[in-house]
């Protein structure tokens, strides 16, 4: 290890454990009704009590991960515990015949809104991944089995998921396949992989590359028609740069667990094409939305920074440098965390602002939301930090 790079290392490491760490735990954790109270303004003040299905998996997923890679505090175990308690007695609709779960609750747990999509369950699957891998308790495993498998019949049966849109213009989006391929990633690796998860991260990948990874514009779209044609209107030409660059770190990590070159280059490509489309030339940070044909997008908030594109930006740049030695990749690292840090970061009450405007002047202070939790900006510090210092230098 270098010293620049030990030195990034520590970097991450300290804003992990001392900056983002402490300013969500203890103070989050709800010891009246379980759970996570995530919903909180700068200074940690809670701005609401409701709670968020997604964001009871993924904080819990975080500490589990946690005291599996840092260190076996007994408060992460704990905690993690408390969030998946909560989602087993809140989080599941017991009125659906398949044991699908909500996406919005009140603090006590009772539910006030389900979505017709079923990322809910993809993040307690992995929730309880690690929480197998922590303790060794079977029934864990077996319900991130049951969730997984929930999950992928739910996305991927024609029919059964209610459509969002008439049959006059029917699309499908890259997000089902990319959250399936890192939950199938994340149940290989606390679970150990087999054939069933091996079959799924391969159909992904496939129907990535077959239909969103387009190198006649050389870009990822987010939705495309059912045979991979594209659609000259606002949806259809709509272009994500922080989901492709998160879309694509998950392709390069496919890579390295394979020893598979073609997904490193795979997602290389992706990440290249992706940061010329949403990097900003005259305020720096990446554009929430572009549009693939450079038309006006229809979102109103399509120039501004949001957090977790840049979290994304982190770890894919970092994890393209690790597998291909190149320098550039480094370079756009450090271009994307000078800005990040520089923007987001909060010094006086620690963890990142989530919203922005283009210039990078804040739009309000909110820390967390029904969507901004424990999740993207703790993990991307996680995996930076174990990235720069693991031992195997670039290749």
């Amino acid at each position: 290890m270098t010293h620049d790079t030990a030195r990034l290392a520590a970097f991450y490491r300290e804003a992990l454990l001392r900056d983002c760490v402490p300013f969500w735990f203890p103070r989050c954790v709800d010891t009246q009704h379980g759970g996570f109270l995530h919903c909180l303004d700068a200074d940690g003040s809670l701005l609401d009590t409701d709670k968020s299905v997604w964001a009871q998996g993924r904080m819990s997923w975080m500490l589990l991960t946690l005291f599996n890679t840092v260190e076996q505090r007994p408060e992460w175990l704990a905690w993690g515990e408390s969030g998946l308690r909560f989602l087993e007695q809140h989080g599941v609709d017991k009125t659906d015949p398949l044991g699908r779960m909500y996406f919005h609750l009140t603090r006590e747990g009772h539910p006030i809104r389900k979505r017709r999509y079923a990322y809910s369950e993809s993040f307690a699957a992995i929730a309880y991944a690690a929480h197998a891998r922590a303790t060794g308790h079977a029934v864990s495993a077996e319900r991130a089995r049951a969730l997984f498998d929930l999950f992928v019949k739910w996305n991927f049966t024609p029919g059964l998921m209610p459509p969002k849109y008439t049959d006059v213009r029917t699309m499908i989006s890259m997000a089902p396949r990319m959250i399936t391929l890192v939950t199938a990633q994340e149940l290989a690796t606390n679970l150990g992989d087999d054939a069933t998860l091996r079959g799924w991260r391969d159909r992904c990948i496939e129907e990535i590359e077959k239909y969103f990874v387009r190198p006649e514009l050389q870009c990822v779209m987010e939705n495309v028609s059912p045979d991979g044609s594209l659609m000259d209107h606002f949806d259809g030409r709509l272009l994500n740069p922080g989901h492709a660059m998160e879309a694509a770190w998950f392709i390069m990590q496919e890579g390295a667990f394979r020893r598979e070159s073609r997904f490193v280059e795979l997602g290389c490509k992706m990440l290249d094409w992706m940061w010329a489309r949403g990097w900003d030339p005259e305020h720096g940070g990446i554009f929430y939305y572009r549009d693939a044909a450079g038309k006006p997008v229809q979102e109103y908030w399509h120039d501004m920074k949001f957090w977790w594109p840049h979290d994304e930006a982190l770890i894919a740049t970092l994890m393209a440098w690790r597998l291909t030695g190149e320098t550039r990749y480094a370079a756009m690292h450090e271009q994307a965390r000078l800005w990040s840090f520089q923007h987001f970061a909060d010094p006086q009450h620690g963890e990142w602002f989530g919203y922005l405007n283009r210039d990078g002047s804040r739009s309000t202070t909110t820390k967390g939301n029904l969507w901004k939790s424990f999740f993207h900006h703790p993990r991307a510090l996680w995996m930076c930090h174990g990235m720069l210092a693991a031992e195997t230098p670039p290749a």
